[in-house]
């Protein structure tokens, strides 16, 4: 073939149609979860993409990308591929599994994303899994002794809330008393946004298993903690450094959950009829020194609205996983935002909501998508989050209900 005769190569626009996930569990033998299996709990929510998207034929899903931080056992096995046998797919959609950390998901999102703009795609499906409960952080890893010996990093940055410790240390004036009151607002909006209904649509219910209580059906997260109190924050403990600032109640706890989301190529979801949720503009990822890990997600930021030429000042609403108070408050200080910007987590967040971990990049992107919907006013939105080992990940969205829009 001569080069003249060469299909020529241009780049689609992508859309997220619909996102689902898991009431989020604690982790741990009490929490909802224990008895589940965690590639049930992503498979449910595969079915469910499904079967509230009827206009999608399910062979026209052409890959599942699922993540995980810790690929063993029920999330391990290539969780991509086996996680859509069970879910129903035919048996000639392929599937692979995925890990970044915390960016887990974020990652399945950009990466098949991509492979749908570059044409070798129409429809994806990327979610992410954790079971903290069953597999915690660092189960059944080997870190090269190196990695310590030769001081490539401090000891700290193999523990996530010590780095946070680090941080309020390198950003003294980011208080503890700042992040309670961070903290408390979280809850506040999370709570806020439950009874208002903004919570709630996007949820999957999941049978659950207990040998002590027998079956049960999870309907809502189990992790929030509404009867939270500035004062009773001041009062917990700071379990990472003596008489620290990162506490239980400013940071994410341990959790259980999974989230999936339907991804395609705008013409193709026009094609068939489906929802479009929002428009994929761009994105970033950057690494920061190990040891800060949390303050990631303000390079990747930056790189991100470069890379996309615009500007901090477009961006309408912000979602940033809270996996520490400290690690927002960074990005906003980073940013001139306020503590208390309305912009930023209008539904509260992962300190309210969890953390499972590789599965809470599909949370934020599916949150900002209902409040498109609901902000016509708004064009541009952001997802963000800082990733283990010194990472942060950005991906920003365009609103296609902006009132602005010629289309």
């Amino acid at each position: 073939m001569s080069q003249e005769d060469r299909r020529p190569r241009s780049l689609r626009e992508v859309v997220f149609v619909d996102g689902v996930r898991t009431p989020f569990g604690k982790a741990g033998p009490r929490g909802i979860y224990a008895e589940t299996r965690a590639d049930d709990l992503v498979v449910r929510c595969i079915r469910e993409l499904l079967r509230r998207n009827p206009e999608l034929p399910a062979d026209r899903v052409d890959e599942v990308a699922i993540a995980a931080t810790t690929q063993i056992g029920d999330q391990g096995l290539t969780l991509g591929r086996t996680a859509a046998l069970l879910a129903g797919l035919p048996k000639t959609v392929p599937g692979y599994s995925i890990d970044r950390m915390c960016a887990g998901a974020m990652t399945a999102v950009t990466t098949t994303a991509s492979g749908i703009a570059f044409g070798a795609y129409d429809v994806a499906i990327a979610g992410g899994v954790e079971h903290m409960g069953n597999h915690p952080m660092g189960e059944g890893v080997d870190p090269n002794p190196r990695i310590i010996s030769e001081k490539l990093v401090d000891p700290s940055a193999l523990v996530m809330g010590s780095t946070a410790e680090n941080l309020h240390d390198r950003f003294p004036h980011l208080t503890k008393e700042r992040a309670d009151a961070f903290a408390l607002a979280s809850q506040q909006k999370y709570a806020k946004a439950v009874a208002n209904g903004q919570i709630g649509p996007e949820l999957v219910t999941m049978a659950t298993r207990s040998k002590e209580n027998g079956w049960g059906v999870a309907t809502v997260d189990e992790p929030p903690r509404p009867q939270t109190t500035l004062e009773g924050l001041a009062t917990l403990k700071t379990p990472f450094r003596p008489h620290g600032h990162v506490t239980a109640g400013n940071a994410a706890g341990l959790n259980d959950g999974a989230t999936g989301c339907l991804l395609a190529a705008e013409d193709v979801a026009q094609e068939l009829g489906l929802n479009i949720g929002m428009r994929l503009v761009g994105y970033g990822f950057a690494g920061v020194e190990p040891e800060v890990m949390g303050i990631g997600p303000v390079p990747s930021t930056e790189k991100a609205l470069a890379r996309t030429g615009l500007s901090i000042e477009d961006i309408g609403l912000f979602e940033l996983n809270e996996a520490f108070a400290i690690q927002v408050l960074a990005f906003l200080d980073h940013f001139g935002i306020a503590d208390d910007d309305e912009r930023v987590n209008p539904w509260g967040g992962a300190i309210a909501v969890g953390h499972p971990l590789a599965s809470s990049g599909v949370r934020l992107m599916t949150q900002l998508s209902r409040q498109f919907a609901e902000r016509p006013d708004v064009r541009y939105g952001l997802t963000a989050m800082c990733v283990g080992l010194g990472m942060g990940a950005t991906v920003i969205w365009e609103n296609p209900n902006w009132e602005g829009s010629t289309k």
